[in-house]
């Protein structure tokens, strides 16, 4: 009998475990639209279209399952059925492919531009989920932080923010951590990390398979660290083990856009990584409406901690780690090479990337100088080999560096040098202001004004209003292109769109002028990062010389005017935007003198010629010319 009893007990308690174990997950009340149509394999579909197909469709599956596992309402689709307009109905968006672009891929090798298509519009603001890659292709052309630093992010998480929301709700996760030894390429960039790094560190694992370990699988991405988190709308929430530093970015929030660097679906995920993963999910549904401030269109985008980086290029240290790395790739490029030939010898079937290092010529060693010349540009034609020199430049004078115009290399401000104030100082706008509204060295007083902030005021009480207006919401960032931004997401407060014209419109050729032909005129298109397409007329005229903005009806001189026509597939989008005049006479007329910039935002596409015709006349204070009428065209 007590036996009898004993193997009820067992089986009444088994029978309970059973209950427990199938009983149902408390499902999070949110809808999520999960994209797809990536693999969890690095197949591509030239070299095998069923099986990266089939690879597409067990990844779509096993994330559909995870996400309902855990919320009340899923939608899964191909990203070729994508449009931005679905996420309007749904709490997250889960990016896991890349959709067909609204804006194309800009690729001129001629003129040396190149812009990625665009798949989103500037002002989108809904919560997005985006896995590995995806957080680059979908984010970049919209400023987002969450770019390609490097595709090379494995299965494990380390220096995670242990006390953020992800790992502790909604749903509770119990990290099993193991103390590893610490990356040897985060070794190798311990000086950018403050304190150094240890020679171990902690880690847990976020998927099952990695590259390094099973070949073939998809890799991971890592974001740059290096001012991720200089503005307000950014966090760093862990890395992950890559070729690259310690504090690169394996998981991020930048606005309304979630990084998941790590590449495994469900199906190769741990199950703690499946849980953080879950809620992150949940996380970035919290930042609806919350889109981007700070706008990082420049991917490689120099930081001041760069400095470290030149400092390190200039020595034998910094050179042999150059060669070292170099003679690295060329054995691993070697080794695919030669695995290549074998299965050609065999008969097999060759991936397009087998095929590619075939007849890939090895990378060359270069010699010290000419790394340094290479890498260290405006500053080797500087100082040459004197390593003490470069040094010197930097740390003399690291508050007064900026990028320079190419992009690529920080140069010294000479203008905010000579006032003695650091460039991320709030104080130096003011110094500017005040410079203006005194009248001393107003030219700079313009261009610091110009070079550090969005806007652009033709007087100084404009400035002075908008100064203090916003003084206690504004913020230096260096990666949203070193200015200053107002902590705000209201449409026009932080106008990116704006600044890139300006800078669009100064790189302008217009040609030379002369007493003989006092006025230049050039029109051109130019694609904004938006993907907005703004037609530019700008007009040069010669010192000493004037057009004229504005007459009135009993003025015997011409204004200034330009008319557009348009070719069939473009229209004009609002009105043209005419620059202001300057004051010239008390009846009220007005003129334009220097360089000025007419410019009409356009829509659509077409092969046809847009034609401009200006029309002006220009005088200096003793002559006028004729009125004149030019017809400008633009491809």
């Amino acid at each position: 009998m007590k036996k009898l009893v004993c193997m009820m007990c067992l089986v009444f308690s088994c029978i309970g475990m059973v209950a427990w174990a199938a009983s149902p997950v408390k499902k999070t009340d949110l809808r999520i639209l999960y994209v797809g149509g990536s693999s969890d394999w690095a197949i591509s579909p030239a070299d095998d279209l069923a099986a990266y197909q089939q690879s597409v469709e067990e990844r779509m599956a096993s994330f559909e399952q995870l996400l309902t596992t855990y919320f009340t309402t899923v939608k899964v689709i191909n990203a070729t059925e994508y449009n931005q307009e679905m996420s309007k109905e749904y709490d997250v968006t889960v990016m896991d492919g890349t959709p067909v672009p609204i804006v194309p891929e800009v690729n001129d090798p001629v003129k040396r531009i190149y812009k990625r298509a665009g798949y989103l519009t500037d002002d989108f603001n809904y919560p997005m989920l985006c896995i590995a890659e995806a957080s680059s292709i979908i984010g970049s052309r919209i400023g987002s932080k969450n770019d390609w630093y490097c595709l090379c992010l494995d299965a494990d998480a380390h220096s995670w923010r242990k006390d953020h929301v992800i790992f502790k709700e909604p749903y509770p996760v119990k990290l099993k951590t193991e103390i590893k030894p610490t990356p040897e390429q985060a070794l190798h960039s311990a000086y950018l990390i403050e304190g150094g790094v240890p020679k171990t560190i902690a880690m847990w694992k976020v998927q099952t398979k990695g590259y390094a370990t099973d070949e073939g699988f998809r890799v991971g991405l890592v974001s740059r660290p290096w001012g991720y988190e200089d503005g307000i709308d950014a966090e760093y929430i862990s890395g992950g083990v890559s070729q690259k530093s310690l504090d690169a970015v394996a998981i991020g929030r930048h606005g309304n856009f979630f990084h998941w660097g790590f590449s495994a679906s469900p199906k190769y995920m741990t199950e703690q990584g499946k849980l953080v993963f879950v809620n992150a999910v949940a996380y970035i549904a919290k930042f609806r409406g919350q889109g981007i401030i700070v706008r990082k269109y420049n991917e490689t985008i120099p930081t001041r901690i760069y400095v470290e980086t030149f400092k390190k290029m200039v020595g034998k240290a910094g050179y042999q780690e150059m060669v070292d790395a170099t003679e690295e790739a060329n054995k691993m490029m070697q080794g695919i090479a030669e695995k290549a030939k074998a299965k050609q010898a065999k008969g097999e079937k060759l991936s397009v990337e087998e095929k590619a290092y075939l007849n890939m010529p090895p990378l060359k060693v270069r010699s010290r100088e000419e790394y340094m010349e290479m890498y260290l540009g405006p500053y080797y034609k500087m100082f040459g080999m004197d390593e003490a020199a470069y040094a010197d430049y930097f740390d003399t004078n690291k508050n007064w560096l900026y990028v320079a115009s190419d992009g690529r290399f920080l140069t010294v401000d000479e203008d905010v040098k000579s006032l003695g104030i650091p460039n991320n100082e709030l104080r130096l706008l003011d110094t500017a202001i005040k410079m203006w509204e005194e009248n001393k060295e107003v030219e700079k007083a313009k261009r610091i004004l110009a070079r550090y902030t969005l806007m652009d005021f033709p007087r100084a009480a404009e400035w002075r209003y908008w100064f203090e207006k916003n003084k206690k919401k504004l913020f230096f960032t260096e990666a949203g292109g070193w200015i200053f931004l107002v902590n705000s997401r209201e449409p026009g407060v932080n106008p990116y769109v704006a600044w890139e014209a300006r800078k669009a419109m100064s790189e302008i050729p217009v040609g030379e002028t002369s007493d003989r032909e006092p006025v230049a005129i050039k029109a051109v298109k130019e694609v904004m990062q938006s993907g907005e397409q703004v037609l530019y007329v700008k007009i040069k005229v010669h010192p000493g010389y004037h057009i004229y903005a504005y007459t009135t009806s009993d003025s015997p001189f011409t204004p200034t005017t330009v008319a557009i026509t348009l070719p069939d597939g473009y229209e004009a989008v609002g009105n043209q935007k005419v620059p202001a005049g300057q004051f010239y006479s008390q009846g009220g007329t007005t003129i334009y003198d220097g360089t000025v910039v007419f410019s009409q935002v356009i829509k659509g596409k077409s092969n046809g010629v847009i034609r401009c015709k200006v029309s002006y006349q220009c005088c200096d204070n003793n002559i006028c010319f004729p009125p004149t009428e030019k017809e400008i065209t633009v491809e």
